[in-house]
Parts: C-alpha cells; sequence; structure tokens
C-alpha cells in the first residue's frame, strides 16, 4: 500500500512527538562536545579568535555552547567556509532539536491532560456505578437471604428446623432432603405450598434480580461479584431447564401394595430418607432429578452466601468513607 506524501510526514511527526523530552535535551547536550572536538580539529586558520584566546578543546566547547544556543558572543568567529559550514550546521541542529523538544513537550501535556481527563471520567463513572449498586443492594440482599431461607428448609429435615435459628448447613445431606415436600414453616412463608417449590420461586427471583444488576450496573468494576452473579444465574438457567417431577403442580396420586394410595412425593420422600451414600441414584429418574436438586442447592447456595459477603463488605466500605 502506497502513502502519499503528507501520510508520510504525519506519520514521520507521529512517531517524533512519541520521543520523550527528555531524549532531545540529551541529544542537544550530547552534540555540544561533538562539534566542539570538530572545531578543534579544524586549523586555527578557519576561525578569528580574540587577542590572547586559546585554541584547545575547552575553548572550543564554550564556542559551540554559544553557537548552539544561538547566544554569538562573536568573541570567536568563523573566517572560512570550512568553519561557517560546520558553525551553521550546528546551528541549525540545535534549532531543530529545541523545535522537536518544545513539540515533544507539547505533546507530552496533551497526553497528561486527557489522561487526567480520562481518570476524571473513570472515577465518574465509578462513583455512579457504585450509588447504583448501593441502591441495588438492599433488594438484592433481600432475595439472596430469601433463598437462603428456602436452602435451609429444604435441606433440613421437619424434626430439625428451628423456628428461631433459620440457618443453612453447607454440609447436608441428600437424605436431608426428604421433607423437602412439606411446608417450609418459615415466619413469612404462608403459602402451605411444598418447601421445594418455594426455593424454585425463590431462585426464579433472585436469578431475576441478579440478572438485573448485570444489566443496570457495570458489574466489571467488582470483578469477583460479576462472576458470582453470572454463576447464580447460569446454574438457575440450566437447572430450570431440567424437566424435574417435582415442578409439575398436578399431584400424581397411586396404590401401594396395601391399596392405601400414596402420593408420588411420599414416596419419593421415603426414598430419599432411606437413601445411603452408596445407592445409585441413577436407577430411579426420580432420584436421578432429585440429585440435580441437591447439587444446585450446593453450588448456588455457596454462590449466594458469596455474594451476600461482598454486597455486605461493599455496603461496608461506602458507609465508612462517608
Amino acid at each position: 500500500m502506497k502513502y502519499s506524501f503528507s501520510q508520510r510526514l504525519a506519520h514521520f511527526f507521529h512517531v517524533v512527538s512519541n520521543i520523550r523530552p527528555v531524549v532531545w535535551i540529551g541529544l542537544y547536550v550530547v552534540i555540544i562536545p561533538i562539534f566542539a572536538l570538530i572545531y578543534w580539529a579544524l586549523p586555527d586558520s578557519q576561525f578569528r579568535l580574540p587577542e590572547g584566546g586559546s585554541a584547545n578543546y575547552g575553548s572550543w566547547i564554550y564556542y559551540s555552547i554559544v553557537t548552539i544556543t544561538t547566544l554569538g558572543f562573536g568573541d570567536y568567529t568563523p573566517a572560512m567556509p570550512g568553519a561557517q559550514a560546520v558553525t551553521a550546521i550546528e546551528v541549525g541542529l540545535g534549532l531543530i532539536i529545541m523545535g522537536l523538544f518544545l513539540n515533544a513537550v507539547g505533546s507530552m501535556k496533551s497526553e497528561i491532560d486527557v489522561e487526567s481527563e480520562i481518570e476524571k471520567q473513570k472515577a465518574l463513572h465509578n462513583a455512579m456505578e457504585t450509588e447504583k449498586l448501593q441502591k441495588s443492594i438492599p433488594m438484592v440482599l433481600n432475595s439472596l437471604n430469601i433463598f437462603m431461607a428456602y436452602c435451609y428448609s429444604v435441606t433440613t429435615p421437619i424434626d430439625k428446623r428451628e423456628k428461631l435459628d433459620v440457618k443453612y448447613n453447607p454440609d447436608f445431606l441428600f437424605s436431608d432432603l426428604s421433607d423437602m415436600f412439606e411446608p417450609s414453616g418459615l415466619p413469612f412463608d404462608r403459602t402451605n405450598l411444598p418447601a421445594v417449590e418455594r426455593l424454585m420461586h425463590s431462585s426464579a427471583q433472585t436469578s431475576l434480580a441478579l440478572d438485573s444488576l448485570q444489566q443496570r450496573i457495570d458489574l466489571t468494576l467488582w470483578p469477583q461479584l460479576l462472576e458470582d452473579c453470572f454463576s447464580f444465574v447460569a446454574n438457575f438457567q440450566m437447572f430450570s431447564n431440567t424437566d424435574l417431577m417435582f415442578r409439575n403442580p398436578d399431584r400424581i396420586v397411586i396404590s401401594d401394595s396395601n391399596g392405601d394410595d400414596l402420593s408420588v412425593e411420599k414416596q419419593l420422600a421415603a426414598k430419599i430418607k432411606n437413601w445411603k451414600p452408596d445407592d445409585d441414584t441413577t436407577l430411579d429418574p426420580n432420584l436421578k432429578a432429585i440429585e440435580e436438586l441437591y447439587n444446585f442447592i450446593k453450588e448456588n447456595a455457596k454462590t449466594a452466601m458469596e455474594i451476600e459477603t461482598l454486597l455486605t463488605e461493599l455496603a461496608m466500605k461506602v458507609t465508612d468513607n462517608k
């Protein structure tokens, strides 16, 4: 691809402008002794020396400084074409380097101004996103707390539930899910529906709240929070696509060997309660579905607690900064 002269010139000045000012100052200083060496090598007859003036290297250092800075005191002057040419070259180089130095200073100042403006915009963006997150924290924490309360009721048999100590146990066993078809018994739950159904409803609400949080707020400012929110929503979406029996609102009733009517839920609850660690859940589709629920609760309850901790810490940090 061919470039026009103006494009090449623009590229040249772009490259030159990116050179730091200290480089041009260094080059400016280095030229002085180099030209002094050239003057020293020229015959003395090339110059008009002042009366009583010397022609040693130190004198030519002085002359080189006076020349490159365009002071021109006139005590040492070039008298012949050779000396005049070298002097003119040094003056020209000095002016060019000084011009490039000033250009580099201007470019660096513009760069600093741009970076400063970017930092201001970034700080403003961070402040706005933090404020929006701060306003959303109570709602999200409420959803997480309700979700964790239902996790507690689903994973805790009725005879072990404490009305005053609703605390989820992350080390619950598969057999602890046996009473998940019973009402949750939570103070705020007056539906009398199975705890597992309320857990699914709460999971959907919490997933919606976290997904909305990701949509409305730039969570890239809090990478761990973004990762946890995404993980919770993704796990719920995958789990919600699973065809699980306990999502069906119709209660199927069958008869046992004695002719007594037993719902599928009661039969399943009995299987869960009698489950042993060496039992193979894949032999029973319903137990396999409960195993998926078991893994879902393990993963998302852990994620929910992490999100709750992050949001609480963030809320306290913002409060302390006020």
